[in-house]
């Protein structure tokens, strides 16, 4: 019999746990987590006010759901999780949970009636909707951090770095950024600093939001977006706190996710025109607005394109169609979609979070687990307590998490080549065999177990070496586990 994953293992101890403290103030917290054990992974989207929060979550779900606006409902953590059919549940900060009302006039945001509910009153809002992109994580949107109303920072502030001993309800966060603020590092060592005590990287993920803004618009915008983020995947602060960073603009993904006719022939309209009479109008927002427009759409129309697109992707929308990339609505959309750094943040979330998906949730439901024990002990409890702290410690997906840390913050003697080595073999590039090895995707097992034996050679000579510092050795151990069990996994040659 297989021995039981690590997943397992936190689901029978929070069974064991709830059967302990039935009837104890703590019985309703630990049902909580059994509930959460089962769930999809929840990934909090945070960042400074107006760094593109609700967009990006519209982009990655492909329909607007959450509001761009400054509507009280921003002022909210809301909740969004797949579901048969469509309701919004209000959870009160004290009371019973209730469903309230909501409409989508003219199909766009959700418009949520707090059926007279103070916002500060309200803990979060729950929309479930039926999206094939949630059916693997749970996104939730948090309010603005740096906003002119302290209530509606310490709001985000406190979802995301609970004090008093309180775990984040969060297992993974995308943290918006336009630039790396001295605020945006606070807050990221704040979401990290929890019961392993070191950050953990692999549960963060660094957005370079709006980064169509960083090139003022312009059609190299998104290439110099990308040099800005690879300079802060570079930095030392930076990169202890996040996996990667990566440039995203929201707006543009979420316009070609959900692109309508009418803005695809408004830009052929405008593609049509001679460029030395439409190009004075693109030199910004105001002269586009305003000025006399060469192509037959009206100020009305051209301020909506902008709203949707922005300048960047007015730009590119026109040039891609006038150079003939582009002749249909649902061409548009996909190169749009292209050109937005989505389809990169979305294969990130599924190597750095959805692979991972089982360690983190295990990770945040230990956390939650040990406050209840030291906060609330019970008379008999020592054996539960132990079992918690065995599996804390016997679990080999979380030493690779704490090793991954640590070689960010102190490379324990291993040289560059090492580090650099030792991280991918981690997962830092993805969980799979051939990521770990540094191999093409495609490899087959034969390569895979070549490659796995000569890391696990490479890392047993590394802790047998006599001049290796015990940190060296100390991490050369987890990296021999990890080949081993990779080898432990392949099917054994036949013949």
């Amino acid at each position: 019999m297989n021995n039981p994953s690590l997943i397992q293992q936190v689901d029978g101890l929070i069974r064991s746990a709830a059967t302990a403290y039935a009837g104890t103030p703590a019985e309703a917290s630990l049902q909580t987590l059994a509930v959460r054990v089962r769930q999809p992974l929840r990934v909090a989207i945070a960042g400074k006010v107006k760094a593109g929060k609700s967009t990006l979550l519209n982009a990655l779900i492909g329909e607007e759901l959450a509001a761009t606006d400054a509507g009280e409902c921003t002022r909210i953590v809301t909740w969004f999780q797949h579901g048969e059919g469509c309701r919004v549940v209000l959870q009160p900060r004290q009371g019973e949970a209730r469903e309230v009302r909501y409409a989508r006039p003219d199909g766009r945001a959700i418009v949520i009636d707090l059926g007279g509910a103070r916002a500060a009153d309200v803990e979060r809002l729950v929309v479930e909707w039926p999206s094939t992109a949630l059916r693997n994580f749970m996104l939730i949107d948090t309010p603005g951090i740096g906003s002119v109303s302290a209530d509606i920072s310490e709001r985000a502030q406190d979802f995301l770095t609970p004090a008093n001993g309180r775990v984040t309800p969060a297992d993974a966060v995308l943290y918006l950024m336009r630039y790396a603020h001295r605020e945006d590092i606070r807050l990221l060592e704040a979401f990290h600093d929890d019961d392993i005590v070191q950050p953990t990287p692999v549960n963060a993920v660094g957005v370079l939001s709006r980064a169509d803004e960083i090139g003022a618009g312009k059609m190299d915008s998104m290439a110099s977006a990308a040099r800005v983020a690879d300079s802060y995947r570079k930095n030392e602060q930076v990169r202890r706190l996040c996996q990667t960073v990566l440039p995203v603009t929201g707006l543009l993904a979420y316009t070609g996710r959900t692109l309508r006719e009418e803005e695809f022939h408004a830009l052929e309209l405008l593609a049509r025109a001679p460029t030395e009479e439409l190009a004075p109008t693109l030199v910004s927002v105001d002269r586009f607005v305003k000025l006399d427009c060469p192509a037959e759409v009206d100020a009305e129309g051209r301020s909506r394109l902008l709203d949707r697109l922005g300048l960047y992707g007015l730009r590119l929308g026109i040039e891609l169609i006038r150079s003939g990339k582009c002749g249909s609505s649902v061409q548009l959309a996909a190169m749009l979609i292209e050109n937005s750094g989505l389809r990169q943040l979305v294969a990130a979330l599924g190597t750095q979070f959805a692979a991972r998906a089982e360690v983190l949730k295990s990770r945040s439901v230990l956390q939650a687990l040990g406050t209840v024990l030291r906060q609330m002990p019970l008379e008999g409890n020592k054996q539960l307590v132990a079992e918690t702290e065995r599996v804390w410690a016997g679990a080999h997906e979380i030493a690779e998490l704490r090793l991954l840390n640590s070689l960010r913050q102190d490379p324990a003697g291993l040289t560059e080549e090492e580090v650099a080595a030792a991280e991918r073999l981690l997962g830092s590039s993805g969980i799979a065999p051939a990521r770990r090895l540094g191999l093409a995707p495609e490899a087959d097992q034969g390569a895979i177990r070549n490659a796995a034996q000569e890391a696990l050679a490479r890392w047993q000579s590394r802790a047998e070496n006599p001049a290796s510092l015990r940190q060296s050795v100390a991490a050369a151990h987890v990296l021999i586990r990890t080949c081993e069990g990779m080898l432990g996994d392949l099917v054994e040659p036949t013949g």
